[in-house]
């Protein structure tokens, strides 16, 4: 049994699946055609180079068998000779194509069935490209939907003209959508993947915040007030940091509204979700006690370098700064991008008296001065003995109850000091058969060379070879003689030298450049251009190990 359409109906069924899957009316043509193709094919044989039309206006179908004219013909389905061709068309030459058309192709059933096929499939294609290119330049957008199903606690959302996906990670704890809800959440990520576009939708990104002060603060809308930095807890506290460009609108103020109304919006659309709003600034220091807010802050300690800082608070305040499970300090350093060590004032009181004990013991020893110069050193700043051997003669001078004489005798001594301990270190060094090669690498000491001999590195390719994990240590997790997980501390050849990842990177380059591995002017241009060039099995860092 044969079917098939007549033409008003053919481009009747063009039009309706072309609307409904909201594709071009064309790209459902060219499936149709496709699939007659494969059924002329079918029927006049596989070999045969055969295309089909389709008028888009009049819907008239043309089968068409296509053969290359040649001087000799080796396969009458797809060539015909020079001679034949002319008798068609006298113009014709060596090398054109002929075109014969052939009857219109008449479907059995099976036929019908596979060419349903192919154009369901060219259709499903057709409609995952429309989707993904229709939303992938909206990432960074609220999105409204409804609730379609619920698949393993993550919900499939319609969005009109295509679906969506929270997953349960991306849900903000303890809600439930059933299906027929209408749910708004943050397009973070669109994917192609093989069983079509992945819309990934969020609601406990920080962005989402983010987008919803947006919408209901007209001064970030406008850029008048911008959210610098978020750090979110979903479904129970956040913290954002705002600025304004306007010196006399109040970016706290605007963002919490009259009464609370703008704030209080996005704490409903966040399940009640507790918001702190507090003022952003250039100044580390101030930006970090805005961010431990409620607390109050008695003192702030920075490390640039190590990017830490240490927070001095009352002692009635330290519950108040960590908050319920350490959730304040957390959020607070997510906020300021500062790791975050909070004290109370009796901890740093007992801690700096400690110090000092220790500062004081440390000159007694090592420059033979009794107890009241060895603290008088101690309480001025002085924290080894390197700081006295080469701080500047007038300073050391001006101490209370130093003369010029006092100090020049500590500065001698303080030197001699030096130079016996890395004498003693360097005999070690050679005792444990380090290379000279080792210590010739620049930001390497005598008591670094002694401390890698002891870790067995002692030439100039156990170095270069070394990753910064090997330098400084690092935290791996393994199980105990009891079963249970543990994290475990392997310590580093250069673990005690207050050395940073990038102190400890930077040796080993400049290992690998002294033992021939790279070229100088390769690790400078590295440098100029502001490219890390790490060692190897650097990239698990000790938070990750």
């Amino acid at each position: 049994m044969a079917i098939a359409a007549n033409r008003t109906e053919l481009l009747q069924i063009a039009d309706a699946v072309a609307r409904d899957k909201s594709i071009d009316k064309q790209v459902v043509l060219a499936a149709m055609e496709e699939a007659m193709q494969r059924a002329a094919k079918a029927r006049y044989g596989a070999e045969n180079e055969i295309k089909v039309e389709i008028d888009p206006k009049t819907g008239e179908t043309h089968v068409s068998r296509y053969l290359h004219v040649v001087e000799q013909v080796e396969n009458d389905k797809t060539e015909i000779s020079l001679a034949e061709a002319q008798g068609r068309n006298p113009s014709a030459m060596i090398g054109d194509i002929i075109a014969e058309t052939l009857p219109p192709v008449e479907f059995t059933r099976i036929a019908a069935q596979g060419a349903k096929q192919v154009i369901v499939q060219n259709v499903r294609e057709a409609e995952r490209a429309r989707q993904h290119e229709e939303y992938k330049d909206r990432i960074g957008e609220i999105i409204h939907g409804i609730v379609k199903r619920s698949e393993f606690g993550s919900v499939v959302v319609d969005l009109g003209r295509a679906e969506g996906v929270v997953r349960r990670d991306e849900m903000i704890p303890r809600e439930n959508f059933r299906t027929g809800d209408r749910i708004r959440a943050y397009i973070y990520d669109v994917r192609k993947e093989a069983r079509g576009p992945q819309i990934f939708l969020s609601r406990s990104h920080p962005q989402f915040m983010v987008r919803l002060f947006a919408q209901e603060v007209p001064e970030i809308y406008d850029g008048i007030i911008e959210i610098r930095a978020v750090a979110r807890d979903p479904g129970s506290r956040a913290k954002i940091a705002v600025i304004s460009k306007d010196s006399s609108i109040d970016p706290v103020g605007a963002c919490v509204g009259m009464r609370g109304v703008r704030v209080q919006a996005v704490v409903q659309e966040l399940q009640g979700e507790r918001i702190d709003i507090i003022p952003w600034s250039n100044e580390p220091a101030t930006f970090i006690v805005n961010a431990l807010a409620p607390a109050e802050v008695s003192k702030v300690v920075l490390d640039e370098d190590a990017h830490r800082v240490e927070v001095v608070v009352p002692d009635e305040q330290l519950s108040l700064a960590i908050g319920r499970r350490g959730q304040n300090v957390r959020l607070a350093s997510q906020l300021t991008g500062w790791q975050i060590d909070i004290l109370t004032e009796a901890e740093e009181s007992e801690r700096r008296q400690k110090e000092f004990a220790t500062r004081t013991n440390l000159f007694m020893e090592a420059l033979d001065v009794d107890e009241t110069v060895a603290q008088l050193l101690a309480s001025e700043g002085f924290a080894e003995i390197e700081d006295v051997a080469y701080v500047d003669l007038n300073e050391l001078a001006s101490v209370e109850g130093f003369d010029e004489e006092t100090a020049q005798e500590l500065q001698t001594r303080a030197v001699e000091h030096i130079e016996a301990r890395n004498k003693e270190m360097d005999d070690k060094r050679r005792e444990l058969g380090v290379e000279d090669a080792v210590l010739e690498v620049e930001g390497v000491t005598t008591a670094m060379a002694a401390s890698l001999g002891e870790h067995e590195i002692k030439t100039l390719e156990d170095l270069a070879g070394c990753a910064t994990d090997d330098l400084l240590g690092y935290s791996e997790t393994s199980k105990g003689a009891d079963g249970k997980t543990e994290r475990v501390r392997v310590p580093g050849a250069l673990e005690g030298f207050d050395l940073t990842p990038d102190d400890a990177n930077a040796i080993i380059m400049k290992a690998r450049v002294k033992a021939g591995w790279i070229e100088a002017e390769e690790l400078e241009e590295a440098a100029e251009e502001g490219e890390d060039a790490p060692a190897d099995g650097e990239d698990v860092s000790e938070g990750e190990a």
